[in-house]
Order: C-alpha cells, then sequence, then structure tokens
C-alpha cells in the first residue's frame, strides 16, 4: 500500500476508523531525519498492507499545523500509531522500518 498525505478530514477520518491500524508521521521537507525517515515508511507500508501509513505535512497549511498542535507535537518526525480507533503509541524521531515494527509489534 502507497503512503497516504492527508489534511485534516482525511486525518480525523482515518484516526477514527476500526477496520486498519493508521501510522500518521509527522513531518517537514526541511526536516532531515523526516526526509530519511521517508523511504523506511514506504518499505513499511509495502510490507503491511493491513496498516495504512499517512503523513501530514506540518508547514504546509494552517490546519496541518493545528493537527499537530493539537496532537503535542513538539518535534518531528512524529508518527503516531492508532488501532481500533485509539491513539496506541507514540514513536519520535528517525527510525528504520525494523525499528517500527519492533517498537509497535508488528
Amino acid at each position: 500500500m502507497e503512503v497516504v498525505h492527508l489534511n485534516k478530514a482525511s486525518f480525523e477520518k482515518l484516526t477514527t476508523q476500526t477496520e486498519k491500524a493508521v501510522l500518521i508521521d509527522f513531518w517537514a521537507s526541511w526536516c532531515g531525519p523526516c526526509m530519511k525517515l521517508a523511504p523506511e515508511l514506504e518499505k513499511l507500508a509495502a510490507a503491511h498492507p493491513d496498516i495504512i501509513v499517512g503523513k501530514v505535512e506540518v508547514t504546509s497549511d494552517q490546519e496541518n499545523i493545528s493537527i499537530a498542535a493539537s496532537l503535542g507535537v513538539n518535534n518531528i518526525p512524529a508518527m503516531f500509531f492508532y488501532k481500533n480507533g485509539q491513539l496506541a503509541e507514540r514513536l519520535i524521531g528517525y527510525m528504520t522500518a525494523e525499528e517500527i515494527e519492533a517498537k509497535l509489534g508488528l
């Protein structure tokens, strides 16, 4: 499955649905670790088609900034893992796909 770029409406829809687990990355184009994380998330998405992997660019518009602020995102990359419509895990910083899998128990 491909990584999905999210806005406020699609973020809210994905994080409240209970059919699939959702991993959302908060990132910025000027963030080196964020750029390094991107191919790892693509690898994770390809290996786990049962998980939706999404990205929210935190400098693109005010709605995206407000999503990040409402979740207390102070550092990026920041990843939020939702299961059954509930926040299950929060990961901060660069990680390989394998490290993310281990932390999320995938």
